[in-house]
């Protein structure tokens, strides 16, 4: 029984339906996540590589001939992860120019020499290649101590343009009075949470449930707030000059 609860509650994670209101305490971050990858997803097409796979979340929403996954070689990821390639944390196991597309979810703040993460990324990618990158910019400091940065929308486009991509489409995830109910629900994350399955089940439901809906049903009727967000995704071409 509690097996079945941490696999549907890991579900929920990264797919949040209905009940990623009432079971998830990222609810907004990931819904809007996966809601702007699926609008993306169908630009990437061919052989993709998923940099910082980690489980392949969203491998089902690209249409994708080959999909593959890397991440940095630690015995963690080879233990826990499901990359088809490990790299040492500065070049890429593959030849330049043999990708369709790359896709990077929520990975760049945890680079320390984003230029060269950067040229890697467009080293692999053939002509005019698209990336699809995803980035935080209002979280608390996570997987420490590997949390380096956090991007504005203007440094993030400038950091892009000048490692050789040029910018496709930009969004800004949960710009909106949402932001503020998921920040609460990662602070009672941070200082509720337990190594209890059962009692994580109840303490969403009943503690962090409330704020999920109250942020779902208050954006409707409160004014945006463009400056203010949870997550980037950033569609990009590598240019002629890649």
């Amino acid at each position: 029984m509690i097996k079945t609860i941490k696999q549907y509650v890991l579900r929920q994670q990264y797919a949040p339906g209905f009940w990623g209101l009432w079971l998830n305490p990222f609810y907004h971050s990931r819904n809007g996540l996966r809601k702007a990858i699926g609008q993306l997803a169908p630009h990437m097409s061919g052989r993709l590589l998923d940099v910082g796979c980690g489980r392949k979340p969203y491998r089902d929403m690209f249409p994708a001939d080959e999909y593959v996954g890397l991440e940095i070689d630690t015995p963690e990821n080879r233990a826990g992860k499901q990359a088809d390639f490990f790299y040492d944390g500065d070049s890429f196991p593959f030849d330049g120019r043999c990708f369709d597309g790359v896709v990077c979810n929520q990975v760049l703040e945890h680079v320390f020499t984003p230029d060269q993460f950067l040229g890697e990324i467009n080293r692999v990618l053939k002509p005019d290649g698209l990336l699809l990158l995803t980035v935080p910019f209002v979280w608390d400091e996570h997987e420490q101590p590997w949390d380096y940065a956090r991007y504005s929308s203007f440094g993030l486009k400038s950091l892009l343009e000048k490692n050789g991509f040029e910018i496709l489409e930009q969004q800004k995830i949960n710009a909106d009075v949402r932001v503020l109910f998921q920040l609460v629900n990662a602070y009672l994350f941070k200082v509720l949470w337990t190594r209890w399955s059962p009692a994580n089940l109840l303490i969403c439901a009943i503690v962090m449930a409330p704020f999920n809906i109250l942020g779902a049903i208050l954006y409707k009727v409160l004014p945006a707030n463009p400056d203010l967000y949870l997550d980037q995704v950033v569609l990009a071409r590598k240019n002629a000059h890649g």
